[in-house]
């Protein structure tokens, strides 16, 4: 009973001060204050001849079983654990009935069952288990196709991300017509939808059936840009940055990314994102720089140097190893005019302290060869002062 019931709603005096956990055999000392047996026990062992609240030295170190304490404390525990056992009962129950009520119904009326199973398996976790104990990731999962309504399959959807997926109910979901709903949602559904419709395709992109060509779609592609560039809704953000970050990691997708124009709106976006996000989209920035096209990308937006510069050894060091990617990527392609605007913004600076940190060897060497990189085409001098670098560092 003990270990079900969130000790948050345990009344503090049946706490062991000791441990901070409920009290299971109270017992008191000569001070009055009262423990757990074997936390008292273990204090007096180690030499203690204190009261561990109050700090009074013991004149007697024999301890009073708390019986009015423990018929208490076993009381409440009781109370709350079969009432909590009811509710779960009733939770269970009230799954089966929704359950069997979308089998039954259509139209607003279903709509109204799923958008009641969601609050239920939402709020308890006893009824995801009903639910896919009953086959009810099946049932669900068959509501969703062609003809299906954006109300239904945003609810079924919602439904759907909350739940354990195996591998079969996955090879069930990429079918086309459910790839497609899911799509046409994420570009016309609320932000919510938005959110559970990548939650939901990043899922699935674990499955062992998964293949690439099914995100592939232009339509999702974009649906997923907009959603990132959405800066009003910052969780809409992040699920799509996760989701694109997973999509980028099948190589035969990111020709597609780059088409779209990925490279430059996220370039856009950096200053503007947190840091969760902000590794997220530089570890897409850096897979993009490997293809020709997204170095290309890279180079011309006037933002990428500037904005890359600024967040080297800033953030984190994962971020500042993606931005030193990023920008060898740019200035490797065209040294003589990226190397010196990297300069202007700043970078030999930054260089010279990711040399100087603790950081790991190889981002040490891609450093030194970039700052190589950026002094080809200047005397000592020159690069010197146009480094803006303090004077212990010159």
């Amino acid at each position: 009973m003990v270990a079900e019931l969130e000790p948050i709603d345990v009344p503090s005096v049946f706490i062991c001060p000791i441990s901070l956990e409920p009290m299971q055999d109270p017992v008191t000392l000569c001070t009055g204050q009262t423990y757990e047996r074997s936390n008292i026990l273990k204090w007096l062992s180690l030499g203690h001849f204190t009261c561990p609240t109050t700090m009074q030295d013991l004149w007697d170190d024999s301890v009073t079983p708390n019986t009015t304490l423990h018929q208490l404390i076993y009381s409440w525990f009781a109370q709350k654990y079969f009432a909590m056992k009811k509710r779960s009962e009733d939770v269970q129950g009230r799954s089966v009935e929704l359950l069997e009520t979308l089998k039954k119904v259509k139209g607003q009326a279903r709509v109204q069952a799923l958008k009641d199973l969601r609050q239920v398996i939402v709020a308890h976790a006893s009824a995801k288990k009903t639910v896919v104990d009953n086959n009810g990731i099946a049932l669900v999962s068959s509501l969703l196709g062609h003809f299906t309504s954006h109300a239904v399959g945003s609810e079924a959807i919602g439904i759907l991300v909350n739940l354990d997926l195996d591998s079969q109910s996955k090879a069930n979901l990429i079918q086309p017509a459910k790839v497609s709903l899911t799509v046409d949602m994420l570009n016309e559904g609320s932000i919510e939808t938005k959110i559970n419709c990548t939650k939901l395709i990043e899922m699935l992109m674990v499955g062992k059936d998964f293949r690439s060509e099914i995100v592939s779609s232009l339509s999702l592609l974009m649906g997923l840009l907009r959603l990132v560039k959405d800066k009003r809704h910052p969780n809409g953000v992040f699920a799509g940055l996760s989701l694109l970050k997973t999509v980028c990691s099948h190589e035969s997708i990111r020709m597609s990314v780059v088409s779209i124009g990925a490279v430059p709106e996220l370039v856009e976006l950096l200053p503007s994102l947190n840091n969760e996000c902000l590794e997220l989209a530089l570890y897409v920035l850096e897979v993009l720089s490997t293809l020709p096209e997204g170095r290309l990308a890279l180079k011309g937006c006037p933002n990428t140097i500037p904005n890359v510069v600024r967040l080297m050894m800033k953030v984190s060091e994962s971020c500042t190893q993606f931005a030193l990617s990023i920008l060898w990527a740019v200035c490797k392609l065209a040294p003589e005019e990226c190397a010196a605007l990297a300069v202007e913004a700043g970078l030999a600076a930054k260089l010279l302290l990711v040399i100087q940190s603790g950081c790991n060897p190889v981002m040490k060497q891609q450093s030194a060869e970039l700052l190589k990189l950026c002094s080809l085409n200047y005397t000592a001098t020159i690069f010197i002062s146009k480094c803006k670098l303090t004077r212990t560092i010159q």
